[in-house]
């Protein structure tokens, strides 16, 4: 299975946020400086792209004040389509991060309540117009989490790109934090959005959230179980792709990648990342990969390949987001790394 070769936008739906950082070994409680970056995991995904070549659009809200402008901005300067971003009163969401530091793991602070995204209706959205000649619409689980009005519009972007005969791309990206702030059933409705999806990025934890049952083979076998699993349940998935990372430390770790499609599948050679200078991100700059592999018709290995080499460059970027060119992305391995002269 691939995407039919397309010049079409990938149309990425969810809400953009605002990063700001401590320095590495300064807490936040004990900090006096922040940096900041504009992310937000569908973001994330098409600033990738687009660096790569592929047309986006950004689907989104964003408050009427300097730091929805200078999210906009940002994407603007990616090469991200912004037309369909809309306006309204209220707030950006934010989140603080503190890097991680020598044995101490990073950590995120969420303050996002009540961003102008949350509050914001379907009717707020122009879905149709946003969607109009689109290869792809991809979105992710954050959306709902953020309560029922995101409960809402991801169902609204679902329908809209299902009712127009477009594929969906749908990112699992589980947020326990956001869906146990309310009264959730996140398995009905996650289980209700990945019912119109294409491509589904997740493992089989995701896989076993949405069937309420576990898969009690070991690595490769546990995985294709809940593949299959998944397949069996979900009539319109023909691919997943998902990540294994194993955490030897915060500055150094190992990532394998793979793509199961109904009849086959290919799991990448485990590479080993050191040292890890930001991996806030990776899953979306893999998403990115596998998505620009599928829109040109690539085999499963060819998806796997790429969305690794990716992931393993975001590593090495400070930041929610990765820019890189195609000749950066062909040259790229990920076993080692020397100077480009």
């Amino acid at each position: 299975m691939s995407g039919a070769a397309s010049t079409g936008p990938v149309v990425c739906f969810g809400e953009m946020l605002l990063r700001l950082s401590s320095e590495a070994g300064t807490p936040l409680s004990h900090g006096n400086s922040l940096h900041l970056a504009v992310g937000g995991a569908e973001a994330n995904v098409a600033v990738a792209l687009a660096s790569l070549g592929q047309p986006t659009r950004m689907l989104t809200v964003l408050p009427r004040n300097p730091l929805g402008r200078r999210a906009l901005g940002a994407l603007r300067e990616a090469g991200v389509d912004m037309s369909y971003a809309s306006h309204s009163d209220g707030r950006i969401g934010l989140y603080f991060f503190e890097p991680p530091s020598g044995p101490i793991g990073g950590r995120v602070t969420y303050d996002r309540a009540g961003s102008a995204f949350a509050q914001s209706q379907p009717a707020d959205l122009d879905f149709t117009g946003a969607l109009a000649g689109a290869s792809l619409l991809h979105l992710s689980g954050i959306t709902p989490a953020l309560g029922p009005d995101g409960v809402k519009l991801a169902l609204a972007a679902v329908r809209a790109a299902s009712d127009a005969g477009i594929p969906i791309c749908f990112d699992g990206n589980y947020r326990a934090n956001l869906w146990e702030s309310w009264d959730s059933d996140p398995r009905a409705i996650l289980t209700e959005l990945v019912s119109h999806a294409t491509i589904l990025i997740g493992n089989h934890r995701d896989i076993s959230l949405l069937l309420g049952k576990t898969f009690s083979g070991d690595g490769p076998d546990r995985r294709r179980e809940a593949a299959e699993a998944a397949f069996e349940a979900f009539g319109r998935l023909e691919m997943i792709a998902s990540t294994a990372r194993h955490v030897d430390s915060a500055t150094a770790q190992r990532l394998s990648a793979r793509v199961d499609l109904r009849a086959s599948h290919w799991q990448t050679d485990e590479v080993r990342i050191a040292p890890v200078v930001d991996r806030i991100g990776t899953g979306d700059a893999y998403a990115a990969g596998v998505l620009l592999r599928w829109l040109e018709g690539g085999s499963a290995q060819d998806m796997a390949k790429t969305g690794l080499a990716l992931a393993a460059m975001k590593h090495g970027v400070v930041g929610d987001s990765i820019s890189v060119t195609r000749a950066e992305l062909e040259t790229f391995d990920p076993a080692g790394a020397d100077v480009s002269r």
